[in-house]
């Protein structure tokens, strides 16, 4: 049984050897300052438990990927390798926390920076961990000037731009989201006296069903399920009933297909009858106003 660090240590060799093709001493120095000696030992392990993965290369003085190369410590995630490259890029992660080491040139859309403070996130926080209401100074639409209110924030949501406390409001008597950006201050805090399993909206889940746009071409359908990694030409997608609005809106699901070109739209919710008859509720919320949902 290998210790968690060594272990560690290996996955990090065959990351690189698998992403980026070969790794050497100095990789594994740096990444987890270790000494020299240390480095070598952990590549010499590798070795032996994976003897057909690496070979060395003098002239580049570094460990490559063989042709027999197969995972032994590691399972290679795309998915994971991509989230670490926008994270970066976008200074969400900080390339030293990252295994990458050759980061290829990337860009993507602008997302707008949400300046929420430490100590919003701190209080909010300790309110999630210990049942508490807490009062804060909260800047909303719907009024000119912010106010003071009581809020017992139980979960920590995002949209896919902003962050959201998920909390009962006690002035509404209701459970809203709002946003940690919003938070102009902070002050005193109490029992929350609610539950918050008392959320159904929150606890309940959804599954959405999509499909390919049924206007588009036979190959257009095809290209369209690869995307959305569909099985039997439709994707089942999870999504909290609290979140419904957020996840429509960005699946492109909140307006009328028919509002735009089968090539825009490309997917169409195959279960929308399914949901409404059984949400009745969730009826109003294809094309409602996000102010409605969140504060």
């Amino acid at each position: 049984m290998l210790k968690w660090g060594v272990e560690r240590r290996l996955e990090f060799i065959e990351f690189r050897l698998y992403w980026e093709g070969g790794v050497n001493r100095s990789d594994i120095v740096e990444a987890f300052d270790v000494s020299v000696p240390q480095a070598s030992k952990d590549l010499t392990l590798y070795q032996e438990r994976a003897p057909h993965n690496a070979v060395y290369d003098k002239s580049a003085k570094r460990y490559v990927a063989s042709e027999a190369f197969q995972p032994c410590f590691l399972r290679p995630d795309a998915a994971h390798y991509l989230t670490q490259l926008r994270s970066v890029a976008e200074g969400i992660l900080p390339a030293a926390a990252s295994w990458i080491a050759h980061f290829p040139p990337y860009s993507g859309p602008p997302v707008p920076a949400r300046d929420v403070t430490n100590e919003t996130l701190r209080t909010v926080l300790g309110a999630i961990r210990d049942n508490l209401a807490i009062e804060i100074k909260y800047q909303s639409l719907s009024r000119p000037e912010p106010r003071w209110r009581w809020i017992a924030p139980h979960a920590i949501g995002f949209d896919g731009f902003r962050w959201h406390a998920r909390a009962f409001c006690q002035i509404d008597q209701t459970y809203k989201d709002f946003l940690l950006a919003r938070f102009v201050e902070t002050r005193g805090s109490k029992p929350s006296g609610v539950e918050p399993d008392a959320d159904t909206d929150w606890n309940e889940e959804i599954t959405l069903e999509v499909g390919p746009h049924p206007e588009l071409s036979d190959t257009q359908q095809r290209v369209v399920a690869l995307d959305y990694g569909m099985r039997g030409g439709k994707a089942k997608i999870p999504v909290r009933k609290a979140l419904l609005y957020y996840a429509l809106k960005r699946l492109g699901l909140d307006t009328d297909p028919a509002a735009r070109r089968p090539q825009d739209q490309q997917i169409v919710l195959l279960n929308r009858s399914l949901i409404e008859a059984a949400h009745p509720s969730l009826s109003r919320t294809w094309n409602e106003d996000a102010s409605a949902i969140n504060e």
